[in-house]
């Protein structure tokens, strides 16, 4: 009964999953392609804030076979037409993706499905999350690194669909908001301001800039106190308009945290630069 190859016709494409099935969700009664597609619709501009809300993967407990439209419990072949309803199938959390490309595994630490294949990845007990085995010996720890909002979009990053990269810095974001971030030249975490590539170039050229640009007498013994967000360290350097440099490590990822006395501005003109 089984054992017929069943048509292709009945595969179902929303934006996030293939598969051979819809879902009912049990807090609205309606059926959605996928539980990404019931969410998008409930958190609609247009929807009420008091009735939008969301679907948890665990909460979903009927399926409709998109071949023979037999409502049923979930599970991965259909009860009436024993259709495939998906590849990969997750049982615990009632998910299914004909595209298994993708490579999607279970993690049970995560409580989960995650794509990249199991063999790649390591689950990092306190950041509370799975990173690549590249990063399992050099990656900095963040108790729960992704079990918050992304800090450019606020999209919840533990179980998004859009790809994911750990800073150097140890915090975790959207690769395109990253991309975004880069395009208005904004190269330091939103989370702790530390830069998120190497500066080196860009702080010899600032150098360059600052020897070829002396401040106006009345500025030139000007001094202030600095802290480098990169390292934390504080320093007392010669306050100039392009940039302050970290005396500790050489970067120009510093901000003002107060002025001094000088010997050419009057009090008035160190209180503003203070």
């Amino acid at each position: 009964m089984f054992d017929e190859i069943p048509k292709l016709d009945c595969l179902i494409r929303c934006p996030h999953y293939e598969r051979r099935c819809k879902i009912r969700a049990p807090c609205c009664n309606e059926i959605f392609d996928c539980r990404h597609c019931h969410n998008d619709a409930k958190n609609a501009l247009e929807i009420d804030p008091r009735d939008q809300h969301d679907l948890p993967r665990h909460d979903i407990q009927k399926v409709i076979c998109s071949l023979c439209s037999t409502e049923q419990d979930v599970q991965q072949n259909c009860i009436n037409c024993g259709v495939c309803m998906g590849k990969y199938f997750c049982a615990q959390c009632k998910f299914f993706d004909d595209d298994v490309s993708k490579n999607q595994y279970h993690c049970d630490e995560c409580g989960i499905c995650r794509i990249g294949g199991k063999d790649n990845f390591f689950h990092c007990k306190t950041c509370g999350c799975c990173h690549s085995k590249m990063m399992k010996d050099s990656h900095r720890c963040v108790e729960r690194a992704m079990h918050h909002n992304c800090p450019v979009c606020f999209e919840y990053l533990f179980d998004t669909l859009s790809n994911i990269t750990v800073l150097p810095c140890g915090h975790t974001i959207h690769l395109e908001c990253v991309k975004e971030m880069e395009q208005h030249y904004r190269y330091s975490c939103p989370v702790c301001s530390k830069s998120i590539c190497d500066m080196t170039k860009l702080w010899r050229k600032l150098d360059q800039e600052i020897a070829s640009t002396p401040m106006p007498a009345i500025y030139q013994n000007k001094l202030v106190w600095i802290l480098c967000n990169d390292c934390g360290a504080n320093s007392h350097v010669q306050f100039h308009i392009v940039g302050n440099k970290c005396q500790s490590c050489e970067s120009y990822n510093t901000r003002q945290t107060r002025g001094g006395p000088t010997n050419s501005c009057s009090s008035e003109m160190a209180e503003m630069m203070i």
